[in-house]
């Protein structure tokens, strides 16, 4: 085991005293969490109607610049929905990243539509901009109806997906201007970046559809939740309508005008949220001090800290190094989790998983070099 690793621990356990065991990510409720959740609580209204569901989407909207939010149960929930909001189809193809969670790739096959794996770039985890020209090029081809379909398979190509992995905000412009030329339908992964800004502009609000996440691990949680954010009002509408199992306005009869889903964040829940939000910034400023004190003594250490790239500010979600090779990120590993510090590596690739090892990629030479590589250490608030 390499001593700056083992300085490294040491350090680590100074971020986070008095802690017998330090995890990865933890929730901290500092203020109208339990107000907020009583007060709901007293109301009745516990479900999928009451003020707090209500307020969360304002504050939504607010704090990414959309114009409309939409609350759900989850964020792979949100991100299903976007992926059906724009129009993708049973058989179609989906761009998207191996380098992601698994909520990703399986928000795309809910549809029963089809993955395909495009490359990251080293500095930012996300989707590359150059993969994605240098993909669509040699394998795909615009026909007469103004749409984008795969050569080989003969498969339309209906959405794009990145991700802005832990926090760090993908190239958007680059992306943007990619999927203008070829007609595809962009959609944002921004589950892990709440509080992250590309060229002062917030994630997920790049492309037609944006969606976040409120799990137990992310910077702001509700236990579980997500949110799905537009500025197109006709998006947002039929959003809102199909996640509240697609029911039409009425008294007292039940009707109901097309296949709907049960996906709309519970008034608790929403409750808990709006408490969070609420320290959103305070909570950001924080993760990002702790961030300087990694970069700085990494910097001091010979090791690589992955950093927020030009023109974007990363909510820095969870922190993560480079190992030279994947021996030494198990050494790491291995030496960290037994010492009470929680670290993990990044995400297994998702064509290195069963279900989708026979999806179509490009090679993901980044991919495989970073996930033999990164490592997560303890990122959490610390109060």
């Amino acid at each position: 085991m390499d001593n700056k690793y083992v300085e490294l621990i040491s350090f680590i356990k100074q971020q986070f005293p008095n802690q017998d065991f330090i995890p990865l990510h933890a929730p901290f409720f500092l203020g109208n969490e339990q107000k907020y959740v009583a007060d709901a609580i007293e109301s009745t209204f516990v479900s999928s109607i009451g003020q707090y569901v209500n307020r969360f989407e304002e504050m939504m909207a607010s704090i990414t610049g959309a114009k409309f939010a939409i609350a759900t149960v989850n964020g792979t929930n949100a991100l299903h929905l976007a992926l059906i909001l724009g129009g993708v189809e049973i058989g179609d193809e989906v761009l998207s990243q191996s380098l992601t969670f698994i909520a990703t790739a399986n928000a795309i096959s809910y549809i029963g539509a089809n993955p395909v794996f495009i490359d990251v770039d080293r500095d930012t985890l996300g989707m590359s901009p150059t993969a994605l020209q240098k993909f669509l090029e040699v394998h795909a081809e615009m026909k007469s109806d103004g749409f984008t379909y795969n050569k080989a398979t003969g498969k339309k190509i209906a959405a794009c997906v990145p991700m802005h992995t832990f926090g760090l905000p993908c190239q958007m412009d680059e992306l943007i201007a990619i999927c203008r030329e070829w007609n595809i339908f962009l959609i944002e992964d921004a589950a892990e970046s709440l509080g992250s800004y590309y060229k002062g502009k917030h994630t997920g609000t790049f492309g037609k559809i944006g969606t976040f996440s409120f799990n137990g691990n992310k910077t702001v949680t509700c236990g579980g939740g997500g949110a799905l954010v537009t500025d197109c009002e006709e998006l947002a509408k039929r959003g809102k309508h199909l996640s509240t199992q697609a029911k039409v306005p009425h008294k007292w009869e039940f009707v109901h005008d097309a296949i709907g889903y049960n996906y709309r964040m519970p008034n608790l829940n929403a409750a808990l949220a709006c408490a969070q939000l609420e320290q959103l910034n305070m909570f950001v400023l924080n993760k990002r001090e702790l961030s300087s004190a990694y970069q700085h003594f990494c910097a001091t250490h010979d090791i690589q800290f992955i950093s927020e790239s030009e023109h974007t500010t990363s909510n820095y979600w969870l922190n993560a190094i480079v190992a030279k090779d994947k021996e030494e990120r198990e050494e790491f590993l291995t030496y960290a989790n037994a010492n009470g510090v929680m670290s993990r590596p990044i995400w297994q690739l998702m064509n290195k998983l069963p279900m989708f090892q026979n999806c179509q990629h490009d090679g993901l030479k980044n991919s495989v070099w970073l996930a033999d590589r990164v490592i997560n250490i303890p990122s959490s608030y610390r109060p």
